[in-house]
């Protein structure tokens, strides 16, 4: 049995190598757009590849059973024609629900007719990490909802998920995915000022003073993180679920945890 791992030096991809790896599994292929810099585990078969580009898939696809599917909205019926076409017999894909922003890969997957199982994971606590240019700067977090909250996941937690389900098989399962606890904004900063030690104060402004803090780090996403994002979540809390613990065995990751593991990042 061959697992493809696509997107496997991605921020999440690349954590599900080391899961799979950790689990037992020998055979083990990662996709990656650029092999001289995957930086891989030696045992692990590398193949150059991206799912943007197709011509490089059948012979990544070559005797593969189960795959780590990335999203790639854009080239995923394309993509999930050739995996089909190769004999790929369950499909792992990190997705959303079928409304949602992600909703394509979601439908794609269900109309391939391969088994699958969809991971939908909410707000990742990396996400924070924009946030570390304007706390290095200001010593502050400057946003204009203060109790807009969220239920946020850490990546290595969603890798652990998919590498139990490509080894442990529950096809036509869909895993909502969220961290142990759902925090405001103001928790989230405060748990960031106890990991770095530092007055990391949270301030609740106008929608362009926001803006003007979060450009630097987020560009044109700015706009609809703090026109969208935050007002739904201001709104609709996300309520937290023990997913992870239940498909896994091991406890969520705690964001006071994240934060000091992260915490040279705000500093």
């Amino acid at each position: 049995m061959t697992i493809l791992v696509t997107g496997a030096t991605g921020n999440i991809g690349r954590k599900t190598v080391d899961h799979l790896l950790e689990r037992g599994a020998t055979n083990v292929r990662a996709l990656t757009n650029n092999p001289t810099k995957a930086d891989l585990p030696d045992h692990v078969e590398v193949a150059d590849g991206y799912l943007r580009r197709l011509d490089t898939l059948p012979e990544a696809f070559e005797d593969v059973t189960r795959m780590y599917l990335a999203p790639a909205p854009d080239t995923v019926a394309d993509v999930l024609e050739l995996a089909r076409d190769a004999g790929v017999e369950y499909i792992v894909d990190l997705s959303g629900e079928h409304e949602s922003w992600w909703g394509t890969v979601t439908r794609a997957v269900e109309d391939s007719g391969i088994p699958w199982t969809h991971l939908w994971p909410g707000d990742f606590m990396e996400n924070c990490l924009l946030w570390a240019e304007q706390i290095r700067r200001t010593g502050a977090v400057h946003e204009p909802y203060p109790d807009a909250a969220s239920a946020p996941i850490a990546m290595d937690d969603i890798a652990a998920v998919a590498a139990t389900a490509l080894l442990d098989p529950t096809p036509g399962t869909s895993h909502l995915l969220t961290g142990p606890e759902t925090l405001t904004r103001t928790q989230l900063v405060a748990h960031i000022a106890a990991a770095t030690g530092n007055d990391v104060r949270f301030v609740t402004t106008s929608r362009d003073d926001a803006l003007a803090h979060l450009r630097p780090s987020m560009g044109e996403n700015a706009e609809f993180y703090v026109d969208t994002v935050l007002p739904l979540l201001d709104a609709e809390p996300t309520p937290a679920n023990t997913t992870v613990e239940a498909v896994t065995g091991v406890p969520a990751t705690t964001f006071a945890a994240w934060a000091r593991a992260n915490a040279d990042a705000f500093r």
